[in-house]
């Protein structure tokens, strides 16, 4: 008779394996600008994944995973006054409506935004928001500048993608005009990096 498989144990915070955990990693970074983060089915157990380290990091933040958000499940999603900006390139795909205009003026206030962001690999996130209308429909902020990607452990199909974490603090770095503030978590996230492609070599 086959034994039973031993179950890894799995951290209650971070909700890794602890041989894994990231709570170590954890470096709290306010934002004046609140921050959304839809995840993917897919990531959430993913090894590689960056954005639960973010969500951790970020006071405030929210994560919801899904790959479908209809527009009641949106509209629950984005409570309130703020001004509500996609985290994503200006492209407009075929069938898809057309994103709304940012007026530049709004930007100028980061305590008066929230900030959506996808976290999936560039193919599940074209169809998260090729499933939800809502998501189309958001004014788009995309990076005045991408910076190079830390991102080593992932594999980039094109020049300027990051992962959810480096996007993301470039995006609210931009936002908020201080990119100071964001370097403590991105020194964090090159540990966590490091740390992955370790795990991986045993």
């Amino acid at each position: 008779m086959n034994a039973s498989p031993v179950r890894r144990l799995v951290c209650a915070h971070c909700l890794r394996p602890q041989a894994t955990c990231l709570c170590h990693l954890v470096v709290p970074t306010p934002s004046a600008c609140e921050l959304l983060i839809l995840q993917h089915p897919l990531e959430v157990h993913h090894a590689k994944n960056s954005a639960r380290l973010l969500h951790l990091s970020v006071p405030g933040s929210r994560i919801v995973v899904g790959e479908v958000f209809d527009e009641a499940a949106l509209q629950a999603l984005l409570p309130g006054p703020r001004t509500t900006v996609l985290l994503y390139p200006p492209t407009v795909y075929e069938g898809h409506a057309a994103p709304a205009l940012l007026e530049p003026a709004r930007l100028v206030h980061p305590e008066k935004l929230r900030l959506v962001v996808l976290d999936a690999t560039w193919r599940k996130s074209r169809k998260m928001l090729h499933l939800s209308l809502g998501l189309q429909r958001l004014p788009r902020l995309a990076l005045d500048e991408a910076p190079t990607s830390r991102y080593a452990i992932r594999k980039a199909h094109a020049p300027g993608q990051l992962s959810t974490l480096e996007a993301t603090c470039a995006a609210l770095a931009q936002l908020e005009r201080n990119t100071e503030s964001w370097q403590p978590l991105l020194a964090a996230f090159d540990t966590f990096v490091a740390g992955q492609m370790v795990y991986a070599r045993k």
